[in-house]
């Protein structure tokens, strides 16, 4: 994936110094922005922002206040590149927030890497859900293949909502993403609170979680995770819709349906030793005992603990 990187400076005096620096790297491409045009730049999402100080005719303190100021920018990395070397003015363009202060005369190579590191850590950040903190897939898949290369005994719990989609339908995606929020963090404290090491928590997507636990004991947990589930969630609805113990939401028909409030279900996969050979199998393991959780109505979770001569291996 190209890195479009914005260069801000009112001379285009940055510019080709860059693109002579990544003429040999086709991953990198470099866009000259003046300072006037900052806001139709943010738009954009740029991957790094670099303001050349000295080529700038606003307030760089000004300029970097802006870039933080704005919600989609909030995160991207920026390096301010200056002739100043008092020590105040590098102070206040760090206290925004800003990534790299470069003092020229620049070592271009130093440079060079500066903006290649910081990138591979973005790509890495990225991997990570924006909204729970937890890890991705990436980080989920090299979990599974590190627990079976060592031939470890461990416990794969898949975690999902049921009712989330008529629950974003009637109370919207920002209350959805509350929920969402709060289930991150009640199986990172059930799972804290249970097991003392070698455990995992992921964010697969939207509603899915997986959480990954040394050993085959899992049960108390997941009696753990749905109680605390259930316990709290009630207060994510009014207090018309707890008392009815549904929302009702108008299909495509526009006729009316309830759906019972939103619950927890959990798949669990047992892994013995020498149980599967990769990740897929647990995969595949997983989706049928969730799809048994999730046929019960409220929050419940469901086992999986056949042996190796019961799945015909």
């Amino acid at each position: 994936m190209i890195q479009e990187i914005y260069i801000i400076d009112d001379d285009d005096s940055s510019i080709l110094v860059f693109r002579e620096l990544f003429r040999g790297d086709q991953d990198f491409k470099f866009i000259s922005v003046k300072s006037d045009q900052i806001d139709v730049a943010l738009k954009n999402i740029p991957a790094i922002i670099i303001i050349n100080e000295d080529a700038i005719e606003v307030d760089v303190v000004e300029l970097c206040q802006k870039i933080r100021n704005d919600d989609d920018n909030s995160i991207t990395p920026v390096i301010v590149v200056s002739s100043n070397s008092d020590q105040d003015h590098r102070i206040k363009i760090l206290e925004q927030s800003i990534e790299y202060y470069v003092k020229k005369p620049v070592n271009e190579r130093y440079l060079y890497y500066t903006v290649k590191n910081l990138s591979r850590l973005m790509t890495i950040n990225r991997r990570i859900s924006p909204l729970t903190g937890l890890p991705g897939n990436v980080q989920i898949h090299a979990e599974l293949k590190k627990r079976l290369s060592n031939k470890e005994a461990f416990c794969v719990l898949y975690l999902d909502l049921d009712n989330f989609k008529a629950y974003n339908d009637v109370y919207g995606f920002l209350k959805g993403d509350e929920i969402i929020k709060f289930t991150a963090d009640t199986i990172l404290t059930c799972v804290h609170e249970l097991v003392t090491d070698g455990s995992f928590v992921g964010h697969i997507g939207g509603d899915d979680f997986v959480a990954i636990i040394s050993g085959t004991s899992c049960e108390k947990l997941c009696q753990s995770i749905i109680a605390h589930f259930d316990e709290k969630v009630t207060s994510f609805f009014t207090p018309e819709d707890v008392e009815k113990g549904y929302i009702e939401v108008a299909n495509r028909k526009g006729i009316i349906e309830q759906f019972p409030l939103t619950a927890i279900s959990i798949g669990v996969v047992v892994a013995d030793v020498n149980r599967f050979y990769n990740m897929l199998e647990i995969g595949e393991i997983g989706a049928q005992v969730k799809h048994a959780a999730k046929s019960v109505i409220g929050s419940s979770y469901a086992i999986d603990r056949r042996k190796i001569n019961e799945l015909g291996k």
